[in-house]
C-alpha cells in the first residue's frame, strides 16, 4: 500500500495543518481522501463572506481542483460530508442545487450533512469533505 500527501499550489494552504489531498494505493485501487474544502481562495481570503450559495459553489469547485490536481474528477466521488453552519432545512435546496452542477442526479454520491455551531473561520458556512475512488490505468 502507498500513501501520497499533497497541497495543492491552487488552494489554499494549510500545510502546516493538514494535507489538502491524501491518497491511498493498493493494487489497482486509488483512494482518494479530500479534507474539507471551503470557501476560500488560494491567497486565503475568505469568498462569499454571508452567501451560502456562493460559498457552497466555491468550496465545490475547490473539491473539484482537488481532485484534479490527482487525476480524479467529480464522478470518481463515492462520499460527501456536508458541514453547514447554523445548519437551517430550508437551506437544503441552496447546497442541493450546487450538489446539482457538480454531480450527476442519478448518481449522487453517499452523503452526511451535519449542523455545526461553527467551523474554522469565523465568515465560514458550509465546508465539504469527499472520498473518492479510482482504478490506476496500467500502461499498455
Amino acid at each position: 500500500m502507498k500513501k501520497e500527501h499533497f497541497n495543492p499550489s491552487d488552494l489554499p494552504d494549510w500545510s502546516t495543518s493538514f494535507s489538502q489531498v491524501v491518497t491511498v494505493t493498493s493494487g489497482s485501487t486509488r483512494t482518494i481522501y479530500l479534507s474539507g474544502q471551503v470557501s476560500v481562495d488560494s491567497k486565503n481570503c475568505v469568498v462569499g463572506e454571508g452567501d451560502l450559495s456562493v460559498q457552497t459553489g466555491f468550496a465545490l469547485a475547490n473539491l473539484e481542483r482537488a481532485l484534479a490536481s490527482v487525476g480524479a474528477r467529480a464522478a470518481d466521488v463515492v462520499r460527501l460530508g456536508i458541514y453547514i453552519k447554523n445548519y437551517r432545512r430550508e437551506q437544503s435546496a441552496v447546497v442541493a442545487e450546487a450538489l446539482h452542477r457538480v454531480f450527476p442526479k442519478e448518481n449522487m454520491p453517499a452523503s452526511t450533512w451535519l449542523g455545526v455551531e461553527t467551523l474554522a473561520i469565523d465568515e465560514l458556512l458550509i465546508e465539504i469533505e469527499a472520498t473518492a475512488v479510482t482504478e490506476l490505468r496500467i500502461p499498455l
